[in-house]
Order: structure tokens, then sequence, then C-alpha cells
């Protein structure tokens, strides 16, 4: 496990009937950093139980991880606005967020909040670098919510607004997501980038593999192409109104930087 346990930045873990891969997520995130929060929310495959066991059975872990359970499924984004209300009061400045379904890279953990601590006031983006077993209609169809993205800030430096493997200033996204009802499920990675842009939050982008696990190998997806796409397709059009309104501020800042 990490050898010594931070008081600003933390590893917070959304998760929804995401099985054994919740376990094993949160014991390669504990080997490389502490502390790990995870919001269980609203599961329903025993994969919580299972998690709390663990904690339970395993002396001095408290210190390294919290498991906070939600009784019903709100949203990935309500999940993870749970447990920034409960890092900030805490007393956490930066929460990195990572998918419990084994596809994001815990060893990189390190990497990803030293670069947060140089430049705290910035928001670390993983950009996705996807092996030959990333299903070609994910890869291809992200690249249209990345170009709507893009300009939506205009071109102020997010090079992929869907991958979860960030790290996050909490003051500023609890800020953007109270002042609205949206961002609470699958639209909250790409909204949460361009909002943040839009307060002024700069991006750094450093690049991170995705691991795509098969079902033998405990891989679990709750993406839904239509519902989901459909969703992406809403929350951009509302991100465009708020684009045309915001133009001219953010012309100007792109003239002065």
């Amino acid at each position: 496990m990490a050898a010594s346990i931070s008081t600003t930045h933390l590893v917070l873990i959304p998760s929804y009937n995401s099985g054994a891969q919740l376990l094993a997520t949160v014991q390669s995130a504990l080997a490389q950093w502490a502390p790990i929060w995870v919001v269980v929310d609203g599961s329903t495959d025993q994969s919580g139980q299972a998690l709390q066991r663990y904690l339970a059975d395993t002396p001095g872990l408290e210190v390294r991880l919290r498991v906070i359970v939600q009784p019903i499924n709100r949203g990935k984004g309500a999940a993870v606005l749970e447990g920034l209300d409960a890092a900030r009061a805490a007393g956490f400045s930066h929460a990195l967020t990572m998918d419990a379904d084994g596809q994001h890279p815990a060893h990189l953990i390190p990497q990803f909040m030293t670069a947060s601590i140089v430049n705290p006031d910035a928001m670390i983006l993983g950009k996705p670098v996807f092996d030959a077993a990333a299903p070609r209609v994910r890869v291809y169809g992200r690249q249209i919510s990345n170009t709507w993205a893009k300009l939506e800030t205009l071109w102020s430096g997010i090079d992929d607004s869907l991958y979860g493997f960030r790290v996050y200033p909490i003051t500023d996204l609890q800020a953007i997501m109270r002042r609205q009802k949206w961002m609470r499920r699958f639209d909250f990675d790409p909204e949460a980038a361009v909002r943040l842009s839009w307060r002024g939050v700069r991006a750094i982008n450093l690049p991170a593999p995705v691991r795509y696990l098969s079902i033998e190998e405990g891989g679990v997806s709750h993406f839904r192409y239509l519902r989901d796409n459909a969703l992406l397709t809403w929350m951009h059009m509302r991100l465009l109104c708020g684009f045309a309104i915001r133009l001219p501020k953010l012309i100007r800042r792109l003239l002065v930087a």
C-alpha cells in the first residue's frame, strides 16, 4: 500500500454494480495512493458489501479507505458530487476520479496527482490511449463529443471530453455542479470539462491507456448506445446555448492569452 496518506488529494471512485472489479480496482489504487474513497451508488450486485467486508477485515485500512453507500442509484455525477461534498468537508482540495470497472490505469495515479500538486489551479485530464481491444464504435463515436467540446470552449485545451480518469479542483467542480441540475449521470465527464474551462480552469492533458475487459475477465459496462448518446446530444445542445452566451468573454480570454 501507499507509504503515506495525502491530506489534500484523494482518489474518488464512483461505483454501480461493478462486480468483482470494484475490489480489484480499489486494491490497485491503494497500492499507489491513499486515501481512496468509494461511493457505492445504489449497487444491487453485492459489490459494495464485499468492499465493506474487505475494509472491516483489514486492520488499519480505515485510514486509507472510506466507503460511502448511497441507498439508490442516482448516477455517476451524483455519486461524484456526494464524494466531493464529503471530501471538501474533510479538508481535501483535489480529487482524482477513476472508474470502478478496471478500465483506468491505477499505476498512473501518482503521476496525475503530482501534476495537480504542481499545478493546483488546473484540471488534469487523461487523454486515452486505446489498444486493439477497444470497441471501434466507442473510439470513433467519442470523436463527435470531443469535436463539440472543443468548439464549445474555443479549443482551449480539452483533448478528450469523455475520459473519466482526471484530477479536479474540488471547489471549482462543486461550484459548477451546484448551480444547475445536470451533470448527474453519463453526461458528467464532458460537461464538467467544458464548464470548468468556461470558469477559467485550464486543462493539462496527460496520456493514459484504456483497458477494455472482456466478459470472461469480469468486464462490466453500463453504456447504452441509444440512451447515452441521446443524453450526450441533449447535453451538447445545452452547452451550445451556454457557449453562445459566453462567446464574447471566451474570445476576450483567447485574445489576452
